[in-house]
C-alpha cells in the first residue's frame, strides 16, 4: 500500500528532512513507485503549493528538487504511492484537493476501501481510486449533516464517525488538512513524533543523513510529524492505535 506523511508546526516550517526520507521509499529502499505528491498551505492561508506525479519519487527529478525547496508551512501532508485501486496516472496521485466552505481541503489516505461510495453530491472524483472518492463521500457527509466547519469539535466528531464507516469497508489511515489544523485517522500502520526543546540529532532511517535541529529550531519551536513508519532510527515514535484520531493545531496535539 502506500505511504502517508504530514507535518503541523507552530511556525512556518519546511518538511525537506522528512520528505527526503520519505521519497527514498518511492522506489529504492521500498516499492511504493506509482507516484507521490505534496501539498504545503500558504503562511497567509491563501491557496495551496500542490506537487504530483506519477512517477517513481526516489527517481524523480522534480521530486529531488522539491526536497530541496524551503516550502516553509504551518501544515503539509506527503504521499507516496503504490497503485492497488485505479491505473498509475497524475489524477490518481494524492494528496487531493478540494475546495469546501470556501477553504483549501487536502486529503491522503493509505488503505484499501471495498465497493464504491454512493456519491450523487457536488463532490465528485477526477480519478478511479477508492481513495479519492472515500475523500469525496466525506465532504458529501459533511455537507449533509450540516457541519460548520468553524466547529472544530463538531467536525472532528463527524470526521472520527465518518472514518470510522469507512474502515468498516477496509483499511482506511487518512490525513486532512484545511491548512489551520490537522486530523489524522488510524485502522493500522500510522506514527506520530513531536519535536520540541530540547532538540537534537535526527537520522533518517532511509538513506545516511542526520540533521541537528539544535541549530534550526527555536526555543519554543513545536513540530509534529505524522508518518505511516517511522521516518528516523533514533526518536521516539509512537505508533497509533486502531481507531485513533489525532486533532494537531499548530504542531500540539489537542482535545478539540
Amino acid at each position: 500500500m502506500c505511504e502517508l506523511l504530514a507535518l503541523s508546526a507552530n511556525t512556518p516550517t519546511d518538511l525537506c528532512f522528512s520528505f527526503h526520507g520519505l521519497r527514498r521509499r518511492g522506489g529504492a529502499t521500498a516499492d511504493h513507485g506509482d507516484g507521490w505528491g505534496l501539498a504545503c498551505f500558504n503562511v497567509d492561508g491563501q491557496g495551496v503549493r500542490l506537487y504530483r506525479e506519477e512517477a517513481p519519487a526516489a527517481f524523480s527529478p522534480v521530486a529531488a528538487e522539491v526536497a530541496t525547496l524551503p516550502l516553509k508551512a504551518h501544515c503539509s501532508i506527503a504521499h507516496i504511492r503504490k497503485a492497488t485501486r485505479g491505473k498509475v496516472a497524475l489524477e490518481n496521485c494524492h494528496p487531493f484537493l478540494r475546495r469546501f466552505h470556501g477553504q483549501d481541503w487536502v486529503f491522503a489516505h493509505n488503505g484499501h476501501l471495498e465497493g464504491s461510495s454512493d456519491l450523487d453530491g457536488a463532490y465528485q472524483p477526477v480519478g478511479d481510486t477508492d481513495s479519492e472518492a472515500a475523500f469525496c463521500w466525506i465532504l458529501q457527509e459533511l455537507d449533509r449533516a450540516g457541519v460548520d466547519p468553524e466547529d472544530r469539535a463538531g467536525l472532528h466528531r463527524d470526521l472520527v464517525r465518518l472514518c470510522a464507516v469507512l474502515a468498516q469497508r477496509g483499511t482506511f489511515n487518512g490525513l486532512l488538512s484545511n491548512g489551520q489544523w490537522l486530523f489524522v485517522y488510524a485502522t493500522t500502520r500510522l506514527h506520530v513524533l513531536t519535536r520540541q526543546a530540547p532538540f537534537s540529532h535526527a537520522r533518517l532511517a532511509d538513506d545516511d543523513l542526520t540533521v541537528d535541529f539544535s541549530e534550526l529550531a527555536g526555543p519554543d519551536d513545536v513540530v509534529t510529524i505524522v508518518s505511516t513508519e517511522p521516518l528516523t532510527t533514533n526518536e521516539a515514535w509512537r505508533p497509533l492505535r486502531s481507531g485513533e484520531a489525532l486533532w494537531v493545531v499548530r504542531g500540539q496535539v489537542i482535545d478539540p
